[in-house]
C-alpha cells in the first residue's frame, strides 16, 4: 500500500496533466472553462475522485459532468500513458460546490461591511 505522501504525488500529478488535457487536448464544449479543483487518490489505487468546477457555477454541472463521464475512457487511457503506475485508478467525477460557497460567503461579508459604514 502507497504512503500518504504518494498518494498525494499521484493525486497531484493526475491533476496537472488532466489540467493540460482540458487545456490542450480535449476540444469538447462542454468542457470549456471548467477547472480541476481536487483529485483523491484511495489507499488501493483503485479509485481517483476528481472535483470540478466551472466559471459559470453550478448551472452547468450536469453538462461538465456528462462531457467528462463521455470522455473518461479516453482521458483515462491518456492519463495512463503519462503517468507511470502498474495498474490506473478508475477515475470517477465530482462537482465541486466550494468556490460557489466561497463567492457566496465573500458577497455576504462585503455586504456586511457596507452596512457597517
Amino acid at each position: 500500500m502507497p504512503s500518504g505522501v504518494r498518494l498525494q504525488r499521484i493525486a497531484d500529478r493526475i491533476r496537472e496533466e488532466l489540467s493540460e488535457m482540458l487545456i490542450r487536448e480535449i476540444s469538447d464544449p462542454r468542457l470549456h472553462l471548467i477547472y480541476v479543483t481536487d483529485v483523491k487518490v484511495d489507499k488501493e489505487l483503485a479509485y481517483a475522485d476528481i472535483y470540478v468546477s466551472a466559471v459559470e457555477g453550478i448551472s452547468r454541472s450536469k453538462d461538465v459532468l456528462a462531457g467528462l463521464e463521455s470522455a473518461s475512457g479516453f482521458i483515462r487511457r491518456i492519463l495512463a500513458s503519462r503517468i507511470e503506475l502498474r495498474t490506473f485508478p478508475r477515475l470517477r467525477f465530482h462537482w465541486d460546490v466550494t468556490p460557489e460557497n466561497a463567492d457566496h460567503i465573500e458577497r455576504l461579508l462585503a455586504e456586511l461591511r457596507n452596512k457597517k459604514r
